[in-house]
Formats: C-alpha cells, structure tokens, sequence
C-alpha cells in the first residue's frame, strides 16, 4: 500500500528533481534514496544484534581480529 506524503523543498531542488527525474518518478526516485536507510539499517542492525548473541560466532570474530590477520594483508 503506498500513501500520500507532502514534503517541502527549495525551490532549486524542485526543478532539477522536475529536470532530471521527470515528474512521474520523482516518488519513486526519492523512496528508492530513502528506502536503504530507514528500513535496510534496521534490518541489518537487527541481524548484528542477534548475532551478538550467538557466543560461539562472537567468539571466533573476536578471535579472528586478534589474530592479526587484517595486518598480513598489508
């Protein structure tokens, strides 16, 4: 379901968003800007947060950065 927002810009950004979007994408073009950091962000801190609880992976990342190996890479 998509619903109606009315949002305020300058001036400047409303013609190059008529300019260089076209008036029929501009809505898809700023949900598509949007998208990744409201909705993408909460996934993906959700993911870490509950592999934070898995003691075995935190274990063996910790054991991995300890190891040196990102200096070996050098």
């Amino acid at each position: 379901m998509q619903r109606k927002l009315t949002i305020t810009v300058g001036e400047d950004v409303y013609r190059a968003l008529h300019q260089k979007i076209g008036r029929g994408s501009i809505s898809r073009f700023i949900e598509s800007l949007v998208r990744p950091r409201i909705l993408e962000d909460d996934a993906l801190e959700a993911e870490y947060r509950l592999a934070a609880k898995d003691r075995g992976q935190e274990q063996a990342a910790q054991d991995w950065i300890e190891s040196g190996v990102d200096e070996a890479l050098d």
